[in-house]
């Protein structure tokens, strides 16, 4: 029915619309004709200038019903301006003002809701003498056109009529098959009976439809029947299954409590794990300081025991009563020398201790003070300078000079310690010469810590589980796997940071820490 509605709307709108165009299209050419017929006659009276002639022909256009008002205007040669010369007024209508002034716009015919006015030029010999205005009813094509459309409505309505009639002829004769199908499902879904069978319909589709349910039927009939056998074999199994759970569940509690035993065992040789590592680190460090320490008091004891030698000369001198000028000044310029020697390396060797002493108690603190970032950094580099004495690598550290933060500076120095080591152990061949930077910007009371360098890099299989214990690429040369998950717990734990980990194979590795920090300035230290 909408379908057919919305059909026959469109198929009589589109008719009413290109008839009522055809009508006005004849409606135009035929005003187009009679306005020529008007101006070709117009002519040899605005020649004349005979009016009584010109009113008197435009007086048999009472003929045609349609025309309202006709004008004839003059154009007068000396001024060049248009004046009135004659009209036709309809009885019923009355007279219409001048339209002199719309000479451009009425060019064309135009259609003006009730009335269509136009206006043609009168010449002869390419002489314009003048205008004739025609002016013209619709009302003809209007109540035509009103006509067209009740028409139009009166056979929609009887069509539609007659098409809704057999539509519900058509629906009881479809439908009833259709409902006592229905009311046969909603039976079975009701009273869960299947036994139920559809009756043979008269129409041969609802009859195959009927069949299909009828065989959907007798389907499900013996699908359930095999289902209560199913449930008795299952009933049988369950009897058994119960026992075999009860026995396999206390396997199973004593199997977990095996694993948890397991598991806090793992747990606590892990941190054994962790602590030895930090231990080793603490070792490395130690040795390193004994190896920086050693040379400032090397020198020391050669000068002081070149010093001894040098006053025991001039003892045995001086009780010889050999004593010269010139062997006492010499021994007075050796003197100073040597003791600037042994003063020099005295002082080099107790900038190192209290270094190193500022690096062990950092390690071992947890607590939060104040400190220079910067002056932390060249402590954790100075502590391994033995380490990278022995390689041609260059570590470059970016950190403005004045930077004081309130932190953990122990975990930030372990941190440090665990990425340079991890460094110079696996990111660079023997005898390559490699380059790691160190870059510190405060933002925002965080602080965020750049560490890259430009090593091999880390596998992607490597990459993804980096910061688990045990992870290493030198299992058999001494790696543990334990220095990025110590550094990982620091960053996470300890300061309560975050850190992310960038690499690939042969573009080195990027490592970016942030954790929140407490700013202090310069100026407001100083005070």
């Amino acid at each position: 029915m909408l379908i057919c509605s919305t059909a026959l709307s469109i198929a009589l709108l589109s008719s009413n619309y290109l008839d009522y165009q055809r009508q006005q299209l004849q409606l135009q050419e035929q005003l187009s004709g009679l306005l020529n017929i008007m101006a070709i006659n117009a002519q040899t009276s605005l020649q004349n200038n005979n009016k009584f002639r010109e009113e008197q022909r435009l007086n048999s256009l009472s003929a045609v019903p349609i025309i309202k008002n006709v004008h004839i205007y003059q154009l007068e040669p000396e001024s060049q301006q248009l004046k009135f010369f004659a009209s036709y007024n309809r009885r019923d209508t009355g007279p219409w003002p001048p339209q002199m002034s719309r000479l451009a716009e009425l060019a064309e015919p135009l259609n003006n809701q009730d009335y269509i006015e136009q206006m043609k030029a009168v010449s002869v010999d390419n002489q314009l003498l003048g205008y004739v205005y025609l002016r013209a009813s619709n009302e003809g094509l209007e109540s035509s056109q009103r006509l067209q459309i009740m028409i139009n409505v009166f056979i929609a309505f009887i069509a539609l009529s007659l098409c809704y009639f057999m539509a519900l002829k058509l629906q009881q004769r479809f439908t009833k098959p259709i409902s006592d199908l229905l009311e046969l499902v909603h039976q079975v879904a009701r009273n869960k009976d299947y036994r139920v069978r559809a009756p043979i319909a008269e129409l041969r589709e609802f009859n195959q439809l009927n069949r299909a349910f009828n065989t959907m039927m007798d389907r499900v009939e013996g699908q359930l029947y095999k289902m209560e056998q199913a449930e008795q074999e299952i009933k049988q199994l369950n009897q058994s299954l119960e026992q075999k759970i009860s026995e396999r569940t206390s396997a199973l509690k004593e199997s977990n409590q095996e694993l948890l035993n397991t598991l806090a065992t793992l747990h606590k040789y892990q941190n054994q794990i962790v602590e030895t590592e930090k231990m080793a680190s603490l070792g490395q460090m130690v040795a390193g300081i004994a190896h920086e320490v050693n040379t400032p008091i090397g020198l020391g004891v050669t000068a002081s025991t070149l010093l001894q030698d040098k006053v025991h000369e001039i003892e045995q001198a001086f009780e010889k009563k050999t004593l010269s000028s010139n062997q006492l000044a010499r021994f007075l310029g050796d003197s100073k020398e040597n003791l600037g020697i042994i003063y020099r390396n005295l002082e080099r060797a107790a900038g190192l201790i209290s270094s190193f002493k500022q690096v062990a108690v950092d390690q071992s603190n947890d607590s939060l003070r104040q400190f220079n970032m910067q002056q932390l950094l060249n402590e954790v580099v100075l502590s391994l300078r033995p380490n990278l004495k022995k390689t041609q690598h260059q570590l470059k550290i970016n950190c403005p000079a004045d930077l004081i933060i309130t932190s953990k500076p122990g975990p930030i120095n372990q941190i440090l310690i665990n990425l340079i080591m991890n460094s110079l152990i696996h990111a660079f061949d023997e005898g390559q010469a490699g380059e790691i930077i160190i870059d510190v910007q405060l933002k925002q009371h965080r602080c965020y810590l750049h560490y890259s360098d430009n090593g091999k890099g880390v596998p992607e299989h490597i990459r993804k589980r980096i910061f688990d214990p045990f992870v290493t690429t030198r299992r058999g040369d001494g790696g543990s796997g334990l220095g990025l998950h110590l550094v990982y717990n620091l960053v996470t734990q300890a300061l309560n940071g975050k850190i992310n980990l960038e690499s690939q194979l042969g573009e080195g590795i990027q490592i970016d820490v942030d954790f929140p920090v407490g700013s202090v300035s310069p100026s407001k230290l100083n005070s």
